[in-house]
């Protein structure tokens, strides 16, 4: 008897990739540029290409404290609620509601695995709340690329609205009207900017949330990097416009904190007016929730202490350290004419910076360029056109080590002299 082959959607399938577009994740890129580092160079890697704050900072000890305690207590070794325990929920609700002019309830925070899983939960509650065929959410560009993978898997159309280099990265207002329509169920910011390092004025966030008012969408508003603000402009949550028009606020303690590998993020609801409510949208958060992942029960036995026992100079400190890695950065790429860097980072951990091919010899892209430099240099950088949609740019990420931040820079500064024209 032969045997059978178990293919029968294999056909249909393949005409249904062909159809989709191509999704990158920037951990592909990353894994791809360290197979190019040449093994018999001695020098450290210099990784400038994928953020992790933890290699270079360590959490405060109130926050490694809390956690021990949580364990030592044994009264987290449970299953916790879908959408988190109450005491955690509570806490975040206090926490968050300092910086806004109404107070959050625990009932308007749901735990998720990190931010990760928080943009997989808003994306499949989007999807679940229409029928309608052209559903489709509206994200940056350039953005995060998760964003627009989980969109994907959500089977929602994207369609992605400029943001301005030459105008600190503000969003094209302009550009969102035209590209919206009835079909239209939210858009996304990034805010502080990755990968640009922007941070947008009050005055700003308040036109986006009067124009996704007037044009019947809600406000996604993906705030990892909230702490990580040393420019002119205060950073400002989109949640304070929510009485204007639905935020759904995704977060973490990844970064402010610099535990990313402890997976606790959250959604919050911000929408006195409960028109998410009303809408079914918060119903559809909790049903993904309840078919989803946990994170860590300890983690969240933690949270309140995490969230109040952390002095706030412990990271004043980092934010101070961030901010002379910026100026550094920002500084060195000057000097490199083959680079240019149209607008200073006034958060986050990243820069997006310009390149000229033009001026470079045997070097025809973005990829080109950062397969080079890694192999050469032994520095990685991002390259945005694969990454990121921005072709012959690059993203650097500038928290590292000062020491090792140099170094890295020196050695890109002496790859583009040697590859420069006419030299």
């Amino acid at each position: 008897m032969e045997k059978k082959e178990w293919n029968f959607w294999a056909d249909e399938e393949d005409e249904i990739d062909k159809k989709k577009p191509s999704i990158i994740t920037i951990r592909e890129v990353t894994d791809m540029l360290k197979q190019h580092l040449n093994k018999d160079d001695r020098r450290p890697v210099v990784p400038l290409g994928h953020g992790d704050p933890s290699t270079f900072f360590r959490a405060p000890a109130a926050v490694e404290d809390a956690i021990v305690d949580a364990i030592r207590s044994a009264n987290f070794n449970c299953y916790p609620p879908a959408h988190g325990l109450p005491s955690a929920r509570r806490a975040i609700a206090e926490y968050v509601s300092e910086d806004l002019p109404y107070n959050l309830s625990p009932d308007d925070v749901y735990l998720t695995v990190g931010c990760t899983q928080a943009i997989e939960i808003i994306m499949d509650a989007l999807a679940l709340s229409t029928r309608s065929p052209g559903a489709n959410v509206l994200l940056p560009k350039p953005g995060f690329p998760y964003h627009e993978a989980r969109a994907a898997c959500s089977n929602l159309q994207v369609r992605h609205y400029d943001l301005l280099p030459e105008q600190g990265w503000e969003i094209d207002l302009d550009a969102v009207e035209g590209l919206s329509d009835e079909n239209t169920l939210a858009m996304f910011i990034i805010n502080p900017g990755n990968p640009c390092g922007s941070v947008f004025t009050s005055q700003h966030l308040e036109k986006v949330g009067l124009m996704a008012r007037r044009l019947g969408f809600i406000v996604v508003a993906d705030e990892a990097h909230e702490h990580f603000t040393f420019g002119s402009n205060p950073f400002v949550s989109m949640g304070v416009y929510g009485s204007i028009v639905p935020v759904v606020t995704i977060n973490s303690i990844s970064k402010r904190w610099s535990v990313p590998g402890w997976r606790l993020g959250w959604l919050l609801t911000n929408d006195p007016n409960s028109i998410l409510q009303k809408s079914g949208l918060t119903k559809k958060i909790i049903g993904c929730l309840n078919v989803s992942t946990d994170p860590p029960t300890p983690i969240q036995g933690a949270i309140s202490d995490i969230l109040g026992k952390t002095k706030k100079e412990e990271y004043s400190k980092v934010v101070e350290i961030v901010r002379e890695a910026a100026d550094t950065c920002y500084n060195r790429i000057k000097e490199i004419p083959f680079l240019h860097c149209p607008h200073k980072p006034q958060g986050s951990i990243f820069m997006l910076v310009k390149l000229n091919v033009s001026l470079l010899d045997d070097i025809n892209d973005d990829l080109e360029f950062c397969v080079k430099l890694a192999n050469e240099e032994s520095v990685i950088l991002l390259p945005a056109g694969l990454a990121l949609g921005m072709k012959n740019w690059v993203r650097i990420i500038f928290a590292v080590e000062p020491s090792l931040l140099e170094d890295g820079l020196i050695r890109l500064k002496a790859f583009c002299h040697r590859h420069a024209k006419n030299k």
